[in-house]
Order: structure tokens, then sequence, then C-alpha cells
């Protein structure tokens, strides 16, 4: 009995631990990015303690499909708490999805302009004083008649992006604030049950899927959860920048085969990790030789990947600066791709060489 006892302990432990780790990240990678965030007005705060959670893009394995989740209030499952939005992030080989949670402090959402407060960077729309939640005005939808705890900040929001997504091709280059990374280690809160049953309603909706909105959802927030037929619900007004989903047009974004193709990368950290190959001609001597000529060989390449990134870096900087529009900023996108891609192109050149150099050592029959 104590044995079996202390088994179905461990077991709860794992499935705890396994539980914690899955709200942190959801493993669906997508080589394709969702489109970008549709412009629309937030509806009016249904009642004093909601906050406000912004629509997203999820994705639906079963229709290889983006849909829109739409924006909502929902109360705070505990005085004090905020919500830090879900995001996309590339992940080296795909897109990733982050869901968003409940905690004390908003952690990082991928730099991604929101709006209505989530401006890339903590929230601007309200803030929590002696156990009640006071709205900003100036970003939040608030009838002042019903609700009295309210104040009036004007935020200046210089992030016009609608980029819905984190790294990768087009993404935005955001990292994670000290602030932001201690946040992370908060006690956390998943989405409520009244999230869960919402974002379920948008997925079963096919006109909230990208290849029948074109990116232009017909609801793009409720007033509360799950209410998409409530005459307060928000259609988009327009979408965020041109979309054309990866499924229409016969074969466009996937070859014939429909076989993932991964994106090209737009930069050096974007690159797969250089690692060494182990050579096996029979002669310790020459593949302890080989061995050290590859790792000089890719210790160099990562120090030209470290500068090319550090270079690229420094652009984004002087973009934010100058307060770049989209436009420029893709340009700059297009010029740091075709310089990664040259990067790439003469490292595997550079590999190449290397192997034909060891490849008469292994045609050679070892000595008996």
């Amino acid at each position: 009995m104590h044995i079996r006892l202390i088994r179905t302990l461990l077991f709860g432990l794992v499935a705890l631990s396994m539980s914690a780790a899955s709200l942190a990240q959801i493993g669906v990678a997508i080589t394709i990015g969702p489109p970008p965030l549709p412009v629309y007005e937030q509806p009016l705060c249904p009642d004093d303690g909601y906050l406000w959670t912004p629509g997203y893009w999820a994705y639906d394995n079963d229709v290889s499909d983006y849909y829109w989740v739409p924006g909502t209030w929902v109360m705070a499952p505990e005085i004090g708490f905020l919500w830090t939005p879900a995001y996309w992030g590339w992940g080296g080989d795909g897109f990733v999805f982050y869901d968003g949670y409940w905690g004390p402090h908003i952690g990082f959402y991928g730099g991604v302009n929101y709006g209505f407060g989530y401006f890339g960077v903590g929230f601007e729309g309200g803030r929590w004083d002696n156990g009640h939640f006071f709205y900003n005005r100036a970003v939040s939808n608030v009838n002042i008649t019903n609700i009295h705890n309210v104040y009036n900040t004007t935020v200046i929001n210089n992030n016009v992006s609608h980029v819905s997504y984190n790294g990768g091709s087009g993404g935005i280059r955001a990292r994670p604030t000290p602030e932001e990374e201690a946040a992370a280690r908060d006690r956390h809160v998943p989405p409520v049950a009244v999230q869960t049953q919402h974002a379920q309603a948008a997925r079963a909706n096919p006109q909230q899927r990208a290849s029948a909105n074109m990116g232009k959802p017909g609801v793009a927030a409720t007033p509360r959860p799950g209410d998409f037929n409530d005459r307060s619900a928000v259609p988009a007004k327009e979408v965020g920048a041109p979309y054309t989903p990866a499924n229409r047009g016969g074969s466009q974004g996937r070859p014939e085969n429909n076989a993932v193709q991964p994106s090209a990368a737009v930069h050096p950290h974007d690159l797969p990790a250089l690692t060494p190959t182990a050579p096996n001609t029979g002669n310790p001597k020459l593949d302890k030789k080989y061995q050290q000529q590859q790792q000089k060989q890719i210790t160099k390449q990562q120090q030209e990947r470290d500068k090319l990134q550090q270079q690229q870096d420094q652009e984004h900087l002087d973009l934010d600066k100058q307060k770049a529009n989209d436009a420029q900023k893709q340009q700059v996108e297009q010029k740091h791709q075709q310089q990664t891609q040259q990067l790439q192109q003469k490292h595997q050149q550079q590999t190449q060489q290397l192997q034909q150099k060891q490849q008469p050592a292994n045609r050679e029959s070892p000595k008996r």
C-alpha cells in the first residue's frame, strides 16, 4: 500500500510539472507566420472588475489555417492579477505559440502591439489600487456612469506595427526586459475556463479562419467571452496589412507534395547551429587533424555570424530612433535576409571544401 501511494504521489507531481511547463509554450511549429493584426475598436467594458484581453491569431492543425480569437473583457481570477497576452515566436525552424497567463506582473509578449494599453511592453490600460482595478480612460473604453474607478493618463505610443509575431522573417525584434524575465518567474494562472471556451468557439467558426476572412475577421472583439452574436460584438474595420493565406492559390507557401518547407533565415541567429561531424576514416591521426580543422572553421564562422548579427541589431536600433515606417523596415529586413543568405552560402562552401580535402583519406583502405 505504501509503495502504491508513493507511486501515485510521484505520478501526480510529474503531471503537475508537465501541466506547468505547458503554460509557457504550446508545441505547435508552423513555418508560415500568422497574418497581421486587424484594426478594430474596443467594446465597452461590461462591468467593474473586467480586464481587457486582446485578440490574437491561433492555429488549427485540423484545417491547416490560422483563426482569429476575438479580444474580450474577462474577470480577473484573483485581485491584483493582470493578463499577459499570448504571442507567436520564431523557434529556429518554425513559429511556436506561447499561451497567455494571469499573474501579478505583465510578462513578455513578444513586443507585439495589440493596442488598448498593450503596446509591446507592459500594460497602460489600468492598474490595481487597494483591491480595486482602476481604468485608464485614455486607452480603455469605459462608461463612467457605471464605473467610477477611472483615471486619465495620456499614453504616447510610437509602435504602429501590426506584425503579430516575434522573430523570423519580418518579425518583431524585441527581447525580454529584466522586469519581464522576473515576471516569468512569478506564480501564474492559465487562461480561465471562459477564455478557453471563447477560443474553442472561435476555432469552431469557419468565418474566423484567415483563409475565409483574409485577415479581416467578422468578429474581432466581444464585450464578454463567447458573445459572438451579441449586438455589441465588433467586426474588424480593416486588415493590418495585405494578407494572402498560404492555402489559397494552389501550392502557394507549400510545395506540390504538401511537405512543409522551412522559411529562409532573415538574421544569423535564425540559422541552424553550427555542429561538427565525426569523421571515421580508420586513421585516428587523420580523424583528429580533421576535427581540429573543423572546430577552427566553426569558431571563425560563428564569429562572423555574431559580427553580422551585431551589425543588423544596430540597424534595428537606428530604425527605431528614426521612427521608420513599415516600408522602410521591410526594405532593411530584405537586405538583412540577403546578407544572411550570402553568409550562409559562403560558410557552406567552406565546409564543403574542407570535406573534399578529407575525401581522399576516406577512400583509402586502412592498413592491416
